[in-house]
């Protein structure tokens, strides 16, 4: 993946711009297409705390022509295959329901109108996702931490109100997650656990590849927390 350019704030709008001219030159602009902006790519397009991601997660609602124009300008620009995929909406963070709350991005080429998901939405996705060894927990701090910065921090109730409108409430949270919000808002230093959670991200993320290759392909969705755990747990050890 290092080898892999990196989309960033700086340069998402113009890989968006090319699919746009590369779907329209495929399709015509009888039939526009719509993207919503999903995960690390919604975070880059409001935030400025997040530097990068290697794809763009989005809901893609648009003719057969998009899938090849995504791999013809991935091809061209040297970006990774998938670079703007529709993933996302098998996981457990995907409802119907983001459609419905989000918001009008820009337009590209007079055909690709692209939206977004507002903050309190963004932090109510990451925590249903919850992963330690992404970008999720920080992405949830980062959120607090820019508003918080700005003069307009988002309240506890904001957030629980959209996690109810996506997923039914707070209970419907992975536990860990659950108990993040309560630790977030009882703290309210978003600024040092952000840098905490990005450093423990960044272990995680070690740690699990230091297993994958010892352990080529025993690394699964299902077993993924538990081995984290584990490895957590065995270094904490040799440490003592």
């Amino acid at each position: 993946m290092s080898t892999e350019r990196p989309i960033t704030r700086d340069n998402l709008n113009e890989y968006l711009k090319a699919l746009a001219k590369e779907f329209r030159r495929l399709n015509g602009t009888k039939t526009p297409a719509e993207i919503v902006l999903i995960g690390g790519a919604a975070v880059l397009a409001g935030y400025g705390f997040r530097e990068l991601t290697y794809d763009v997660d989005a809901v893609i609602i648009a003719s057969s022509a998009m899938k090849e124009a995504i791999n013809i300008v991935g091809d061209r620009l040297d970006l990774p295959r998938g670079w703007l995929n529709d993933n996302f909406t098998r996981t457990e963070s995907y409802t119907d329901k983001l459609l419905e709350v989000s918001v009008y991005y820009r337009t590209f080429s007079n055909v690709l109108q692209v939206r977004t998901v507002t903050a309190e939405y963004l932090v109510a996705m990451k925590l249903m996702s919850g992963r330690r060894y992404k970008n999720d927990i920080s992405d949830v701090y980062g959120i607090l931490w820019e508003h918080q910065k700005n003069g307009a921090p988002m309240s506890k109730a904001a957030v629980e109100q959209a996690i109810a409108a996506l997923y039914g409430g707070v209970a419907k949270l992975p536990e860990k997650s659950a108990l993040l919000l309560e630790k977030a808002f009882a703290d309210s230093d978003f600024a040092r656990l952000y840098s905490q959670s990005r450093k423990d991200e960044k272990e995680a993320k070690n740690l699990l590849i230091e297993f994958e290759e010892q352990y080529p392909h025993a690394l699964k969705t299902e077993n993924i927390d538990s081995v984290l755990e584990q490895l957590k747990r065995k270094r904490d050890e040799q440490k003592h």
